[in-house]
């Protein structure tokens, strides 16, 4: 049966749409009374608290971040909002740990006919530091797997009758041209590389750089678990992987003309979806330590308990991350990195989110959890705890709506839901963008791998549902290229000292984003039916046994 708009739209939201316009029923006349209460105004006030140099950036660990999460808690118990953290409180503990390599990490190759050479550290390539052993000696053969990527369900697999076990892969980064942009972007991830090579046996991970250039990382943190072990962040997946390395373009080509394998060649294979695994005659030597500093930050989250005796115990969550990058480089005199976009007005968002909810006469059905999450800028470190020991059984998540970043600084006319096409998501981002009369586009940049880069990916890894609302294209003289606005904003502004409440911004926007979300949120905390990914989604295999 098809069913209209309009009968949709009654049943979930309690709207009932005329040809001219949409009216409130008598039954749930606040929901649409509510979104009147998202003031522009009040959007500003917190991200310019938020994002004021007395945070100093937010950097987890640090003064700043606590004057956030005081902030945040705050607003909670003014709104009204549930505690639903750790011992009643609002607050989550994560423990991260922060590693550093001696700078006299070496790594040697045997070409196999007894010949070793000595490459050098910065300039050759550069060693990840191990999470949880202090000091690392490794000699283990090499053997080449493309891109590294095992998906038997898109018939392409780079581990396909070869042997890694024991052994230390060679990637080189990419994915075939046929993989739609989100699934490339998952299949590249370091995170996914690295629990692939795992699960194959290796004990290593070499990748090549795209120029030789090489950079350590200014920072390299993980997850601590209560009972001391690491978790899998970005850069680290277990202590069974003991070498992660990556080498120059120049320095990782010869790695593979040494072993008689045409690069020209290989390369245009995997492209084109073709694996080119090879053994490979060397063996590597590495011989490192590692240094630690252990530091503890918090998730804040809220809960508003749903109104349906049974679905109350099954959860809606919204995320924000509240981190940002602390004092780093300064760029025209200026070292605080403010994110005032990045991530202040998310949690702007999030916060005034949690108000429409208690301000609603009559609960949705499900509940709904609002957290602000930690470490994102650090490898998605906050919403993985949060998903790795969530504070409601993992079962119990139905959907994630992820905010991060919204990037107001334009009129929004139409959106972008990044990952809703994966899933029955999709429904609830149409219904609500047609109500705010929004129009929904396709990815206009699928070459920034945003489905990945924030923590809605977290979720996804767990199985669940999960979007992250962008901007859309459309623009009120008819070009529909802001995209090309949002790029210009991006090289000023992004990640640099500038992003702060000087820059440009529409808090008008920013109201209707706000709205946007919540009715997201609302029509999946209402619906008596789970989302469900689509059954020929990439990400639908991981939602096994959940």
């Amino acid at each position: 049966m098809k069913f209209s708009f309009a009968l949709i739209l009654t049943a979930l939201l309690g709207l009932r749409i005329s040809a001219a316009e949409a009216q409130i029923s008598k039954k749930d006349k606040n929901v649409s009374s509510i979104l009147k209460n998202v003031n522009p105004s009040d959007l500003e006030a917190h991200v310019r608290y938020l994002a004021d140099d007395r945070l100093q950036g937010r950097l987890p660990g640090t003064p700043g971040y606590q004057i956030a999460v005081d902030y945040v808690v705050n607003h909670f118990k003014t709104a009204g909002v549930e505690p639903a953290g750790e011992n009643n409180s609002y607050l989550q503990t994560v423990r991260l740990r922060k590693a550093f390599t001696n700078q006299q990490a070496a790594i040697a190759l045997n070409d196999g006919r007894g010949n070793e050479e000595n490459l050098k550290n910065g300039e050759d390539f550069i060693l990840y530091p191990h999470f949880e052993d202090p000091q690392v000696s490794l000699q283990a053969p090499l053997v080449f797997v493309g891109s590294g990527i095992s998906a038997p369900e898109l018939n392409y697999d780079d581990y396909a009758g070869i042997n890694v076990r024991g052994k230390i892969v060679v990637i080189r980064r990419g994915a075939p041209q046929s993989f739609p942009s989100s699934v490339a972007a998952s299949s590249m991830n370091l995170n996914t590389l690295l629990q692939t090579a795992l699960d194959h046996g290796a004990i290593g991970v070499i990748i090549g750089a795209p120029t030789n250039h090489v950079t350590a990382p200014k920072r390299i943190t993980g997850l601590r678990l209560p009972d001391g072990k690491m978790a899998p962040s970005g850069s680290y997946i277990s202590d069974k992987i003991k070498v992660l390395s990556v080498f120059n373009r120049q320095r990782f080509n010869q790695l593979l003309q040494q072993a008689n394998l045409d690069t020209a060649r290989i390369y245009t294979s995997l492209r084109t979806g073709k694996p080119a695994s090879a053994e490979m005659p060397q063996v590597l030597k590495a011989t490192y330590t590692n240094t630690y500093q252990d530091i503890t930050s918090y998730n804040v989250i809220g809960k508003i308990t749903g109104s349906d005796p049974v679905l109350k115990n099954e959860y809606v969550v919204h995320t924000a991350h509240l981190d940002h990058m602390g004092i780093s480089t300064p760029v025209k005199g200026d070292s605080i990195y403010n994110g005032a976009h990045d991530n202040a007005s998310g949690v702007a968002c999030l916060l005034e989110i949690s108000k429409l909810y208690t301000q609603l006469k009559n609960k949705p059905k499900r509940s709904v959890l609002i957290a602000l999450v930690t470490g994102e800028e650090m490898g998605l470190l906050g919403s993985s705890y949060f998903t790795m020991r969530p504070v409601v059984p993992v079962n119990s998540i139905v959907a994630n709506i992820n905010t991060d970043m919204p990037t107001l600084i334009a009129p929004l006319l139409s959106v972008v839901a990044l990952g809703a096409e994966h899933s029955s998501l999709s429904k609830q981002v149409k219904e609500a963008a047609n109500y705010l009369n929004l129009s929904v586009e396709s990815d206009p940049e699928p070459e920034q791998n945003r489905f990945v880069r924030s923590d809605q990916y977290s979720f996804v890894k767990q199985g669940i549902p999960a979007l992250h609302i962008k901007y859309g294209n459309k623009t009120a003289d008819g070009a529909n290229n802001l995209n090309l606005t949002v790029q210009q904003w991006r090289e000023t502004y992004y990640h640099k000292p500038q992003d702060d409440i000087n820059g440009i911004f529409d808090f008008k926007a920013g109201k209707t984003y706000t709205q946007l979300n919540f009715l997201i949120s609302y029509q999946v905390a209402q619906n008596v039916n789970q989302p469900t990914w689509n059954p020929d989604s990439f990400f639908s295999k991981t939602a096994t046994g959940k």
